[in-house]
């Protein structure tokens, strides 16, 4: 979610009287589509700009900086320790300087959803949509606007600190994660995919600290998806599962895998799907080129029907596929920091 988004959010959120004047950022003219809703969320003490004098409205806003807006625009301060208040967070170190303070106030006033850690932050990962309306959901709660909604993703401070005899390790956003793909030897998208193709891949082999301790073990579980972007597809990791089955959010991608290969009329469907996955639009579309109607669930990433989408390839005699070699194409690396425990 950009910053502009979550300003437009937050107007339709919160009704709350101007506390400063109005600026003007460098990089938001008159006719941007969102500048009503960021000059609000300024005059109303939700959002600020950067000591540049821009916005940077097209930015992703962090998960930090959504609590941070949250706590100083209705006013929070935390009330206790704010060192103390954050030990609840398995990651608690990773929080910047300038949003502990917010954080903890929101801590507080139980504003934070972590998902599927709930013990884990990620302060410095992009907020998703997502995450983004459960914060403000809560942050209604706690102005008594809409009632509570039990869920043990809420951040609580009853909730008992993580164990400290192993220390949060902050991986940095530029690691790769070597990955293989256990299902096949080859996936199959089209270009036209209708929704992005469900992949679970696995780490090949451990990611290791300096210090010599594993903090990604050979064998655990990166779950994402494939989506069609700039010709090609790339693969989009959002969640890693460790061995011990220890869950993280993660944010990471692959290099855009460009490579193709046509299907005709006249293929050899056994040939084509030897040791190959296909996402749904794939599998539509082999189907309606080859007249072969004999593509099982199983052989479709996320066990769509391929005959629901038959339609878009009526007529063809040929249909372009990405071709993609997982255990070579999908290594991820790490857009944003990744704190293990």
């Amino acid at each position: 979610m950009t910053r502009a988004q979550f300003a437009a959010m937050v107007r339709q959120a919160f009704r709350k009287s101007p506390t400063r004047p109005a600026v003007s950022f460098t990089d938001v003219p008159e006719t941007y589509w969102a500048i009503g809703a960021i000059r609000e969320a300024y005059t109303t003490g939700f959002m600020s700009g950067f000591p540049e004098g821009n916005f940077l409205p097209d930015e992703n806003i962090s998960r930090a900086q959504v609590l941070v807006s949250l706590s100083n625009g209705l006013g929070y301060a935390a009330n206790g320790s704010v060192n103390n208040t954050l030990q609840v967070y398995s990651d608690a170190s990773s929080i910047q300087d300038w949003a502990r303070p917010s954080i903890a106030a929101a801590t507080e006033k139980q504003i934070v959803v972590n998902y599927p850690n709930v013990q884990t932050l990620n302060s410095n990962r992009p907020a998703t949509r997502a995450e983004v309306a459960a914060q403000i959901y809560q942050a209604l709660v706690s102005t008594g606007q809409v009632s509570a909604i039990s869920s043990p993703y809420i951040v609580s401070q009853n909730m008992t600190p993580p164990a400290n005899n192993q220390p949060t390790v902050q991986i940095p956003a530029g690691t790769t994660i070597p990955v293989r793909y256990e299902a096949a030897e080859k996936i199959l998208i089209s270009l036209e995919e209708p929704d992005p193709v469900p992949v679970t891949l696995t780490a090949a082999r451990d990611v290791v600290s300096s210090n010599g301790r594993v903090l990604i073990p050979a064998n655990s579980q990166v779950v994402g998806e494939l989506r069609v972007i700039d010709g090609g597809a790339q693969f989009y990791a959002r969640e890693i599962v460790l061995t011990n089955r220890d869950r993280f959010p993660i944010s990471a991608t692959s290099s855009i895998v460009r490579t193709t290969e046509q299907v005709r009329k006249s293929a050899n469907l056994l040939e084509v799907l030897a040791g190959t996955v296909l996402g749904a639009g794939a599998a539509a579309g082999v189907s309606s080129v080859t007249g072969d109607r004999t593509i099982t669930a199983e052989e479709v990433l996320g066990g769509g029907a391929a005959g629901a989408l038959g339609g878009l390839y009526l007529g063809r005699n040929q249909i372009t596929l990405i071709s993609i070699s997982p255990d070579t194409d999908l290594d991820v690396t790490l857009d944003a920091p990744l704190a293990i425990r």
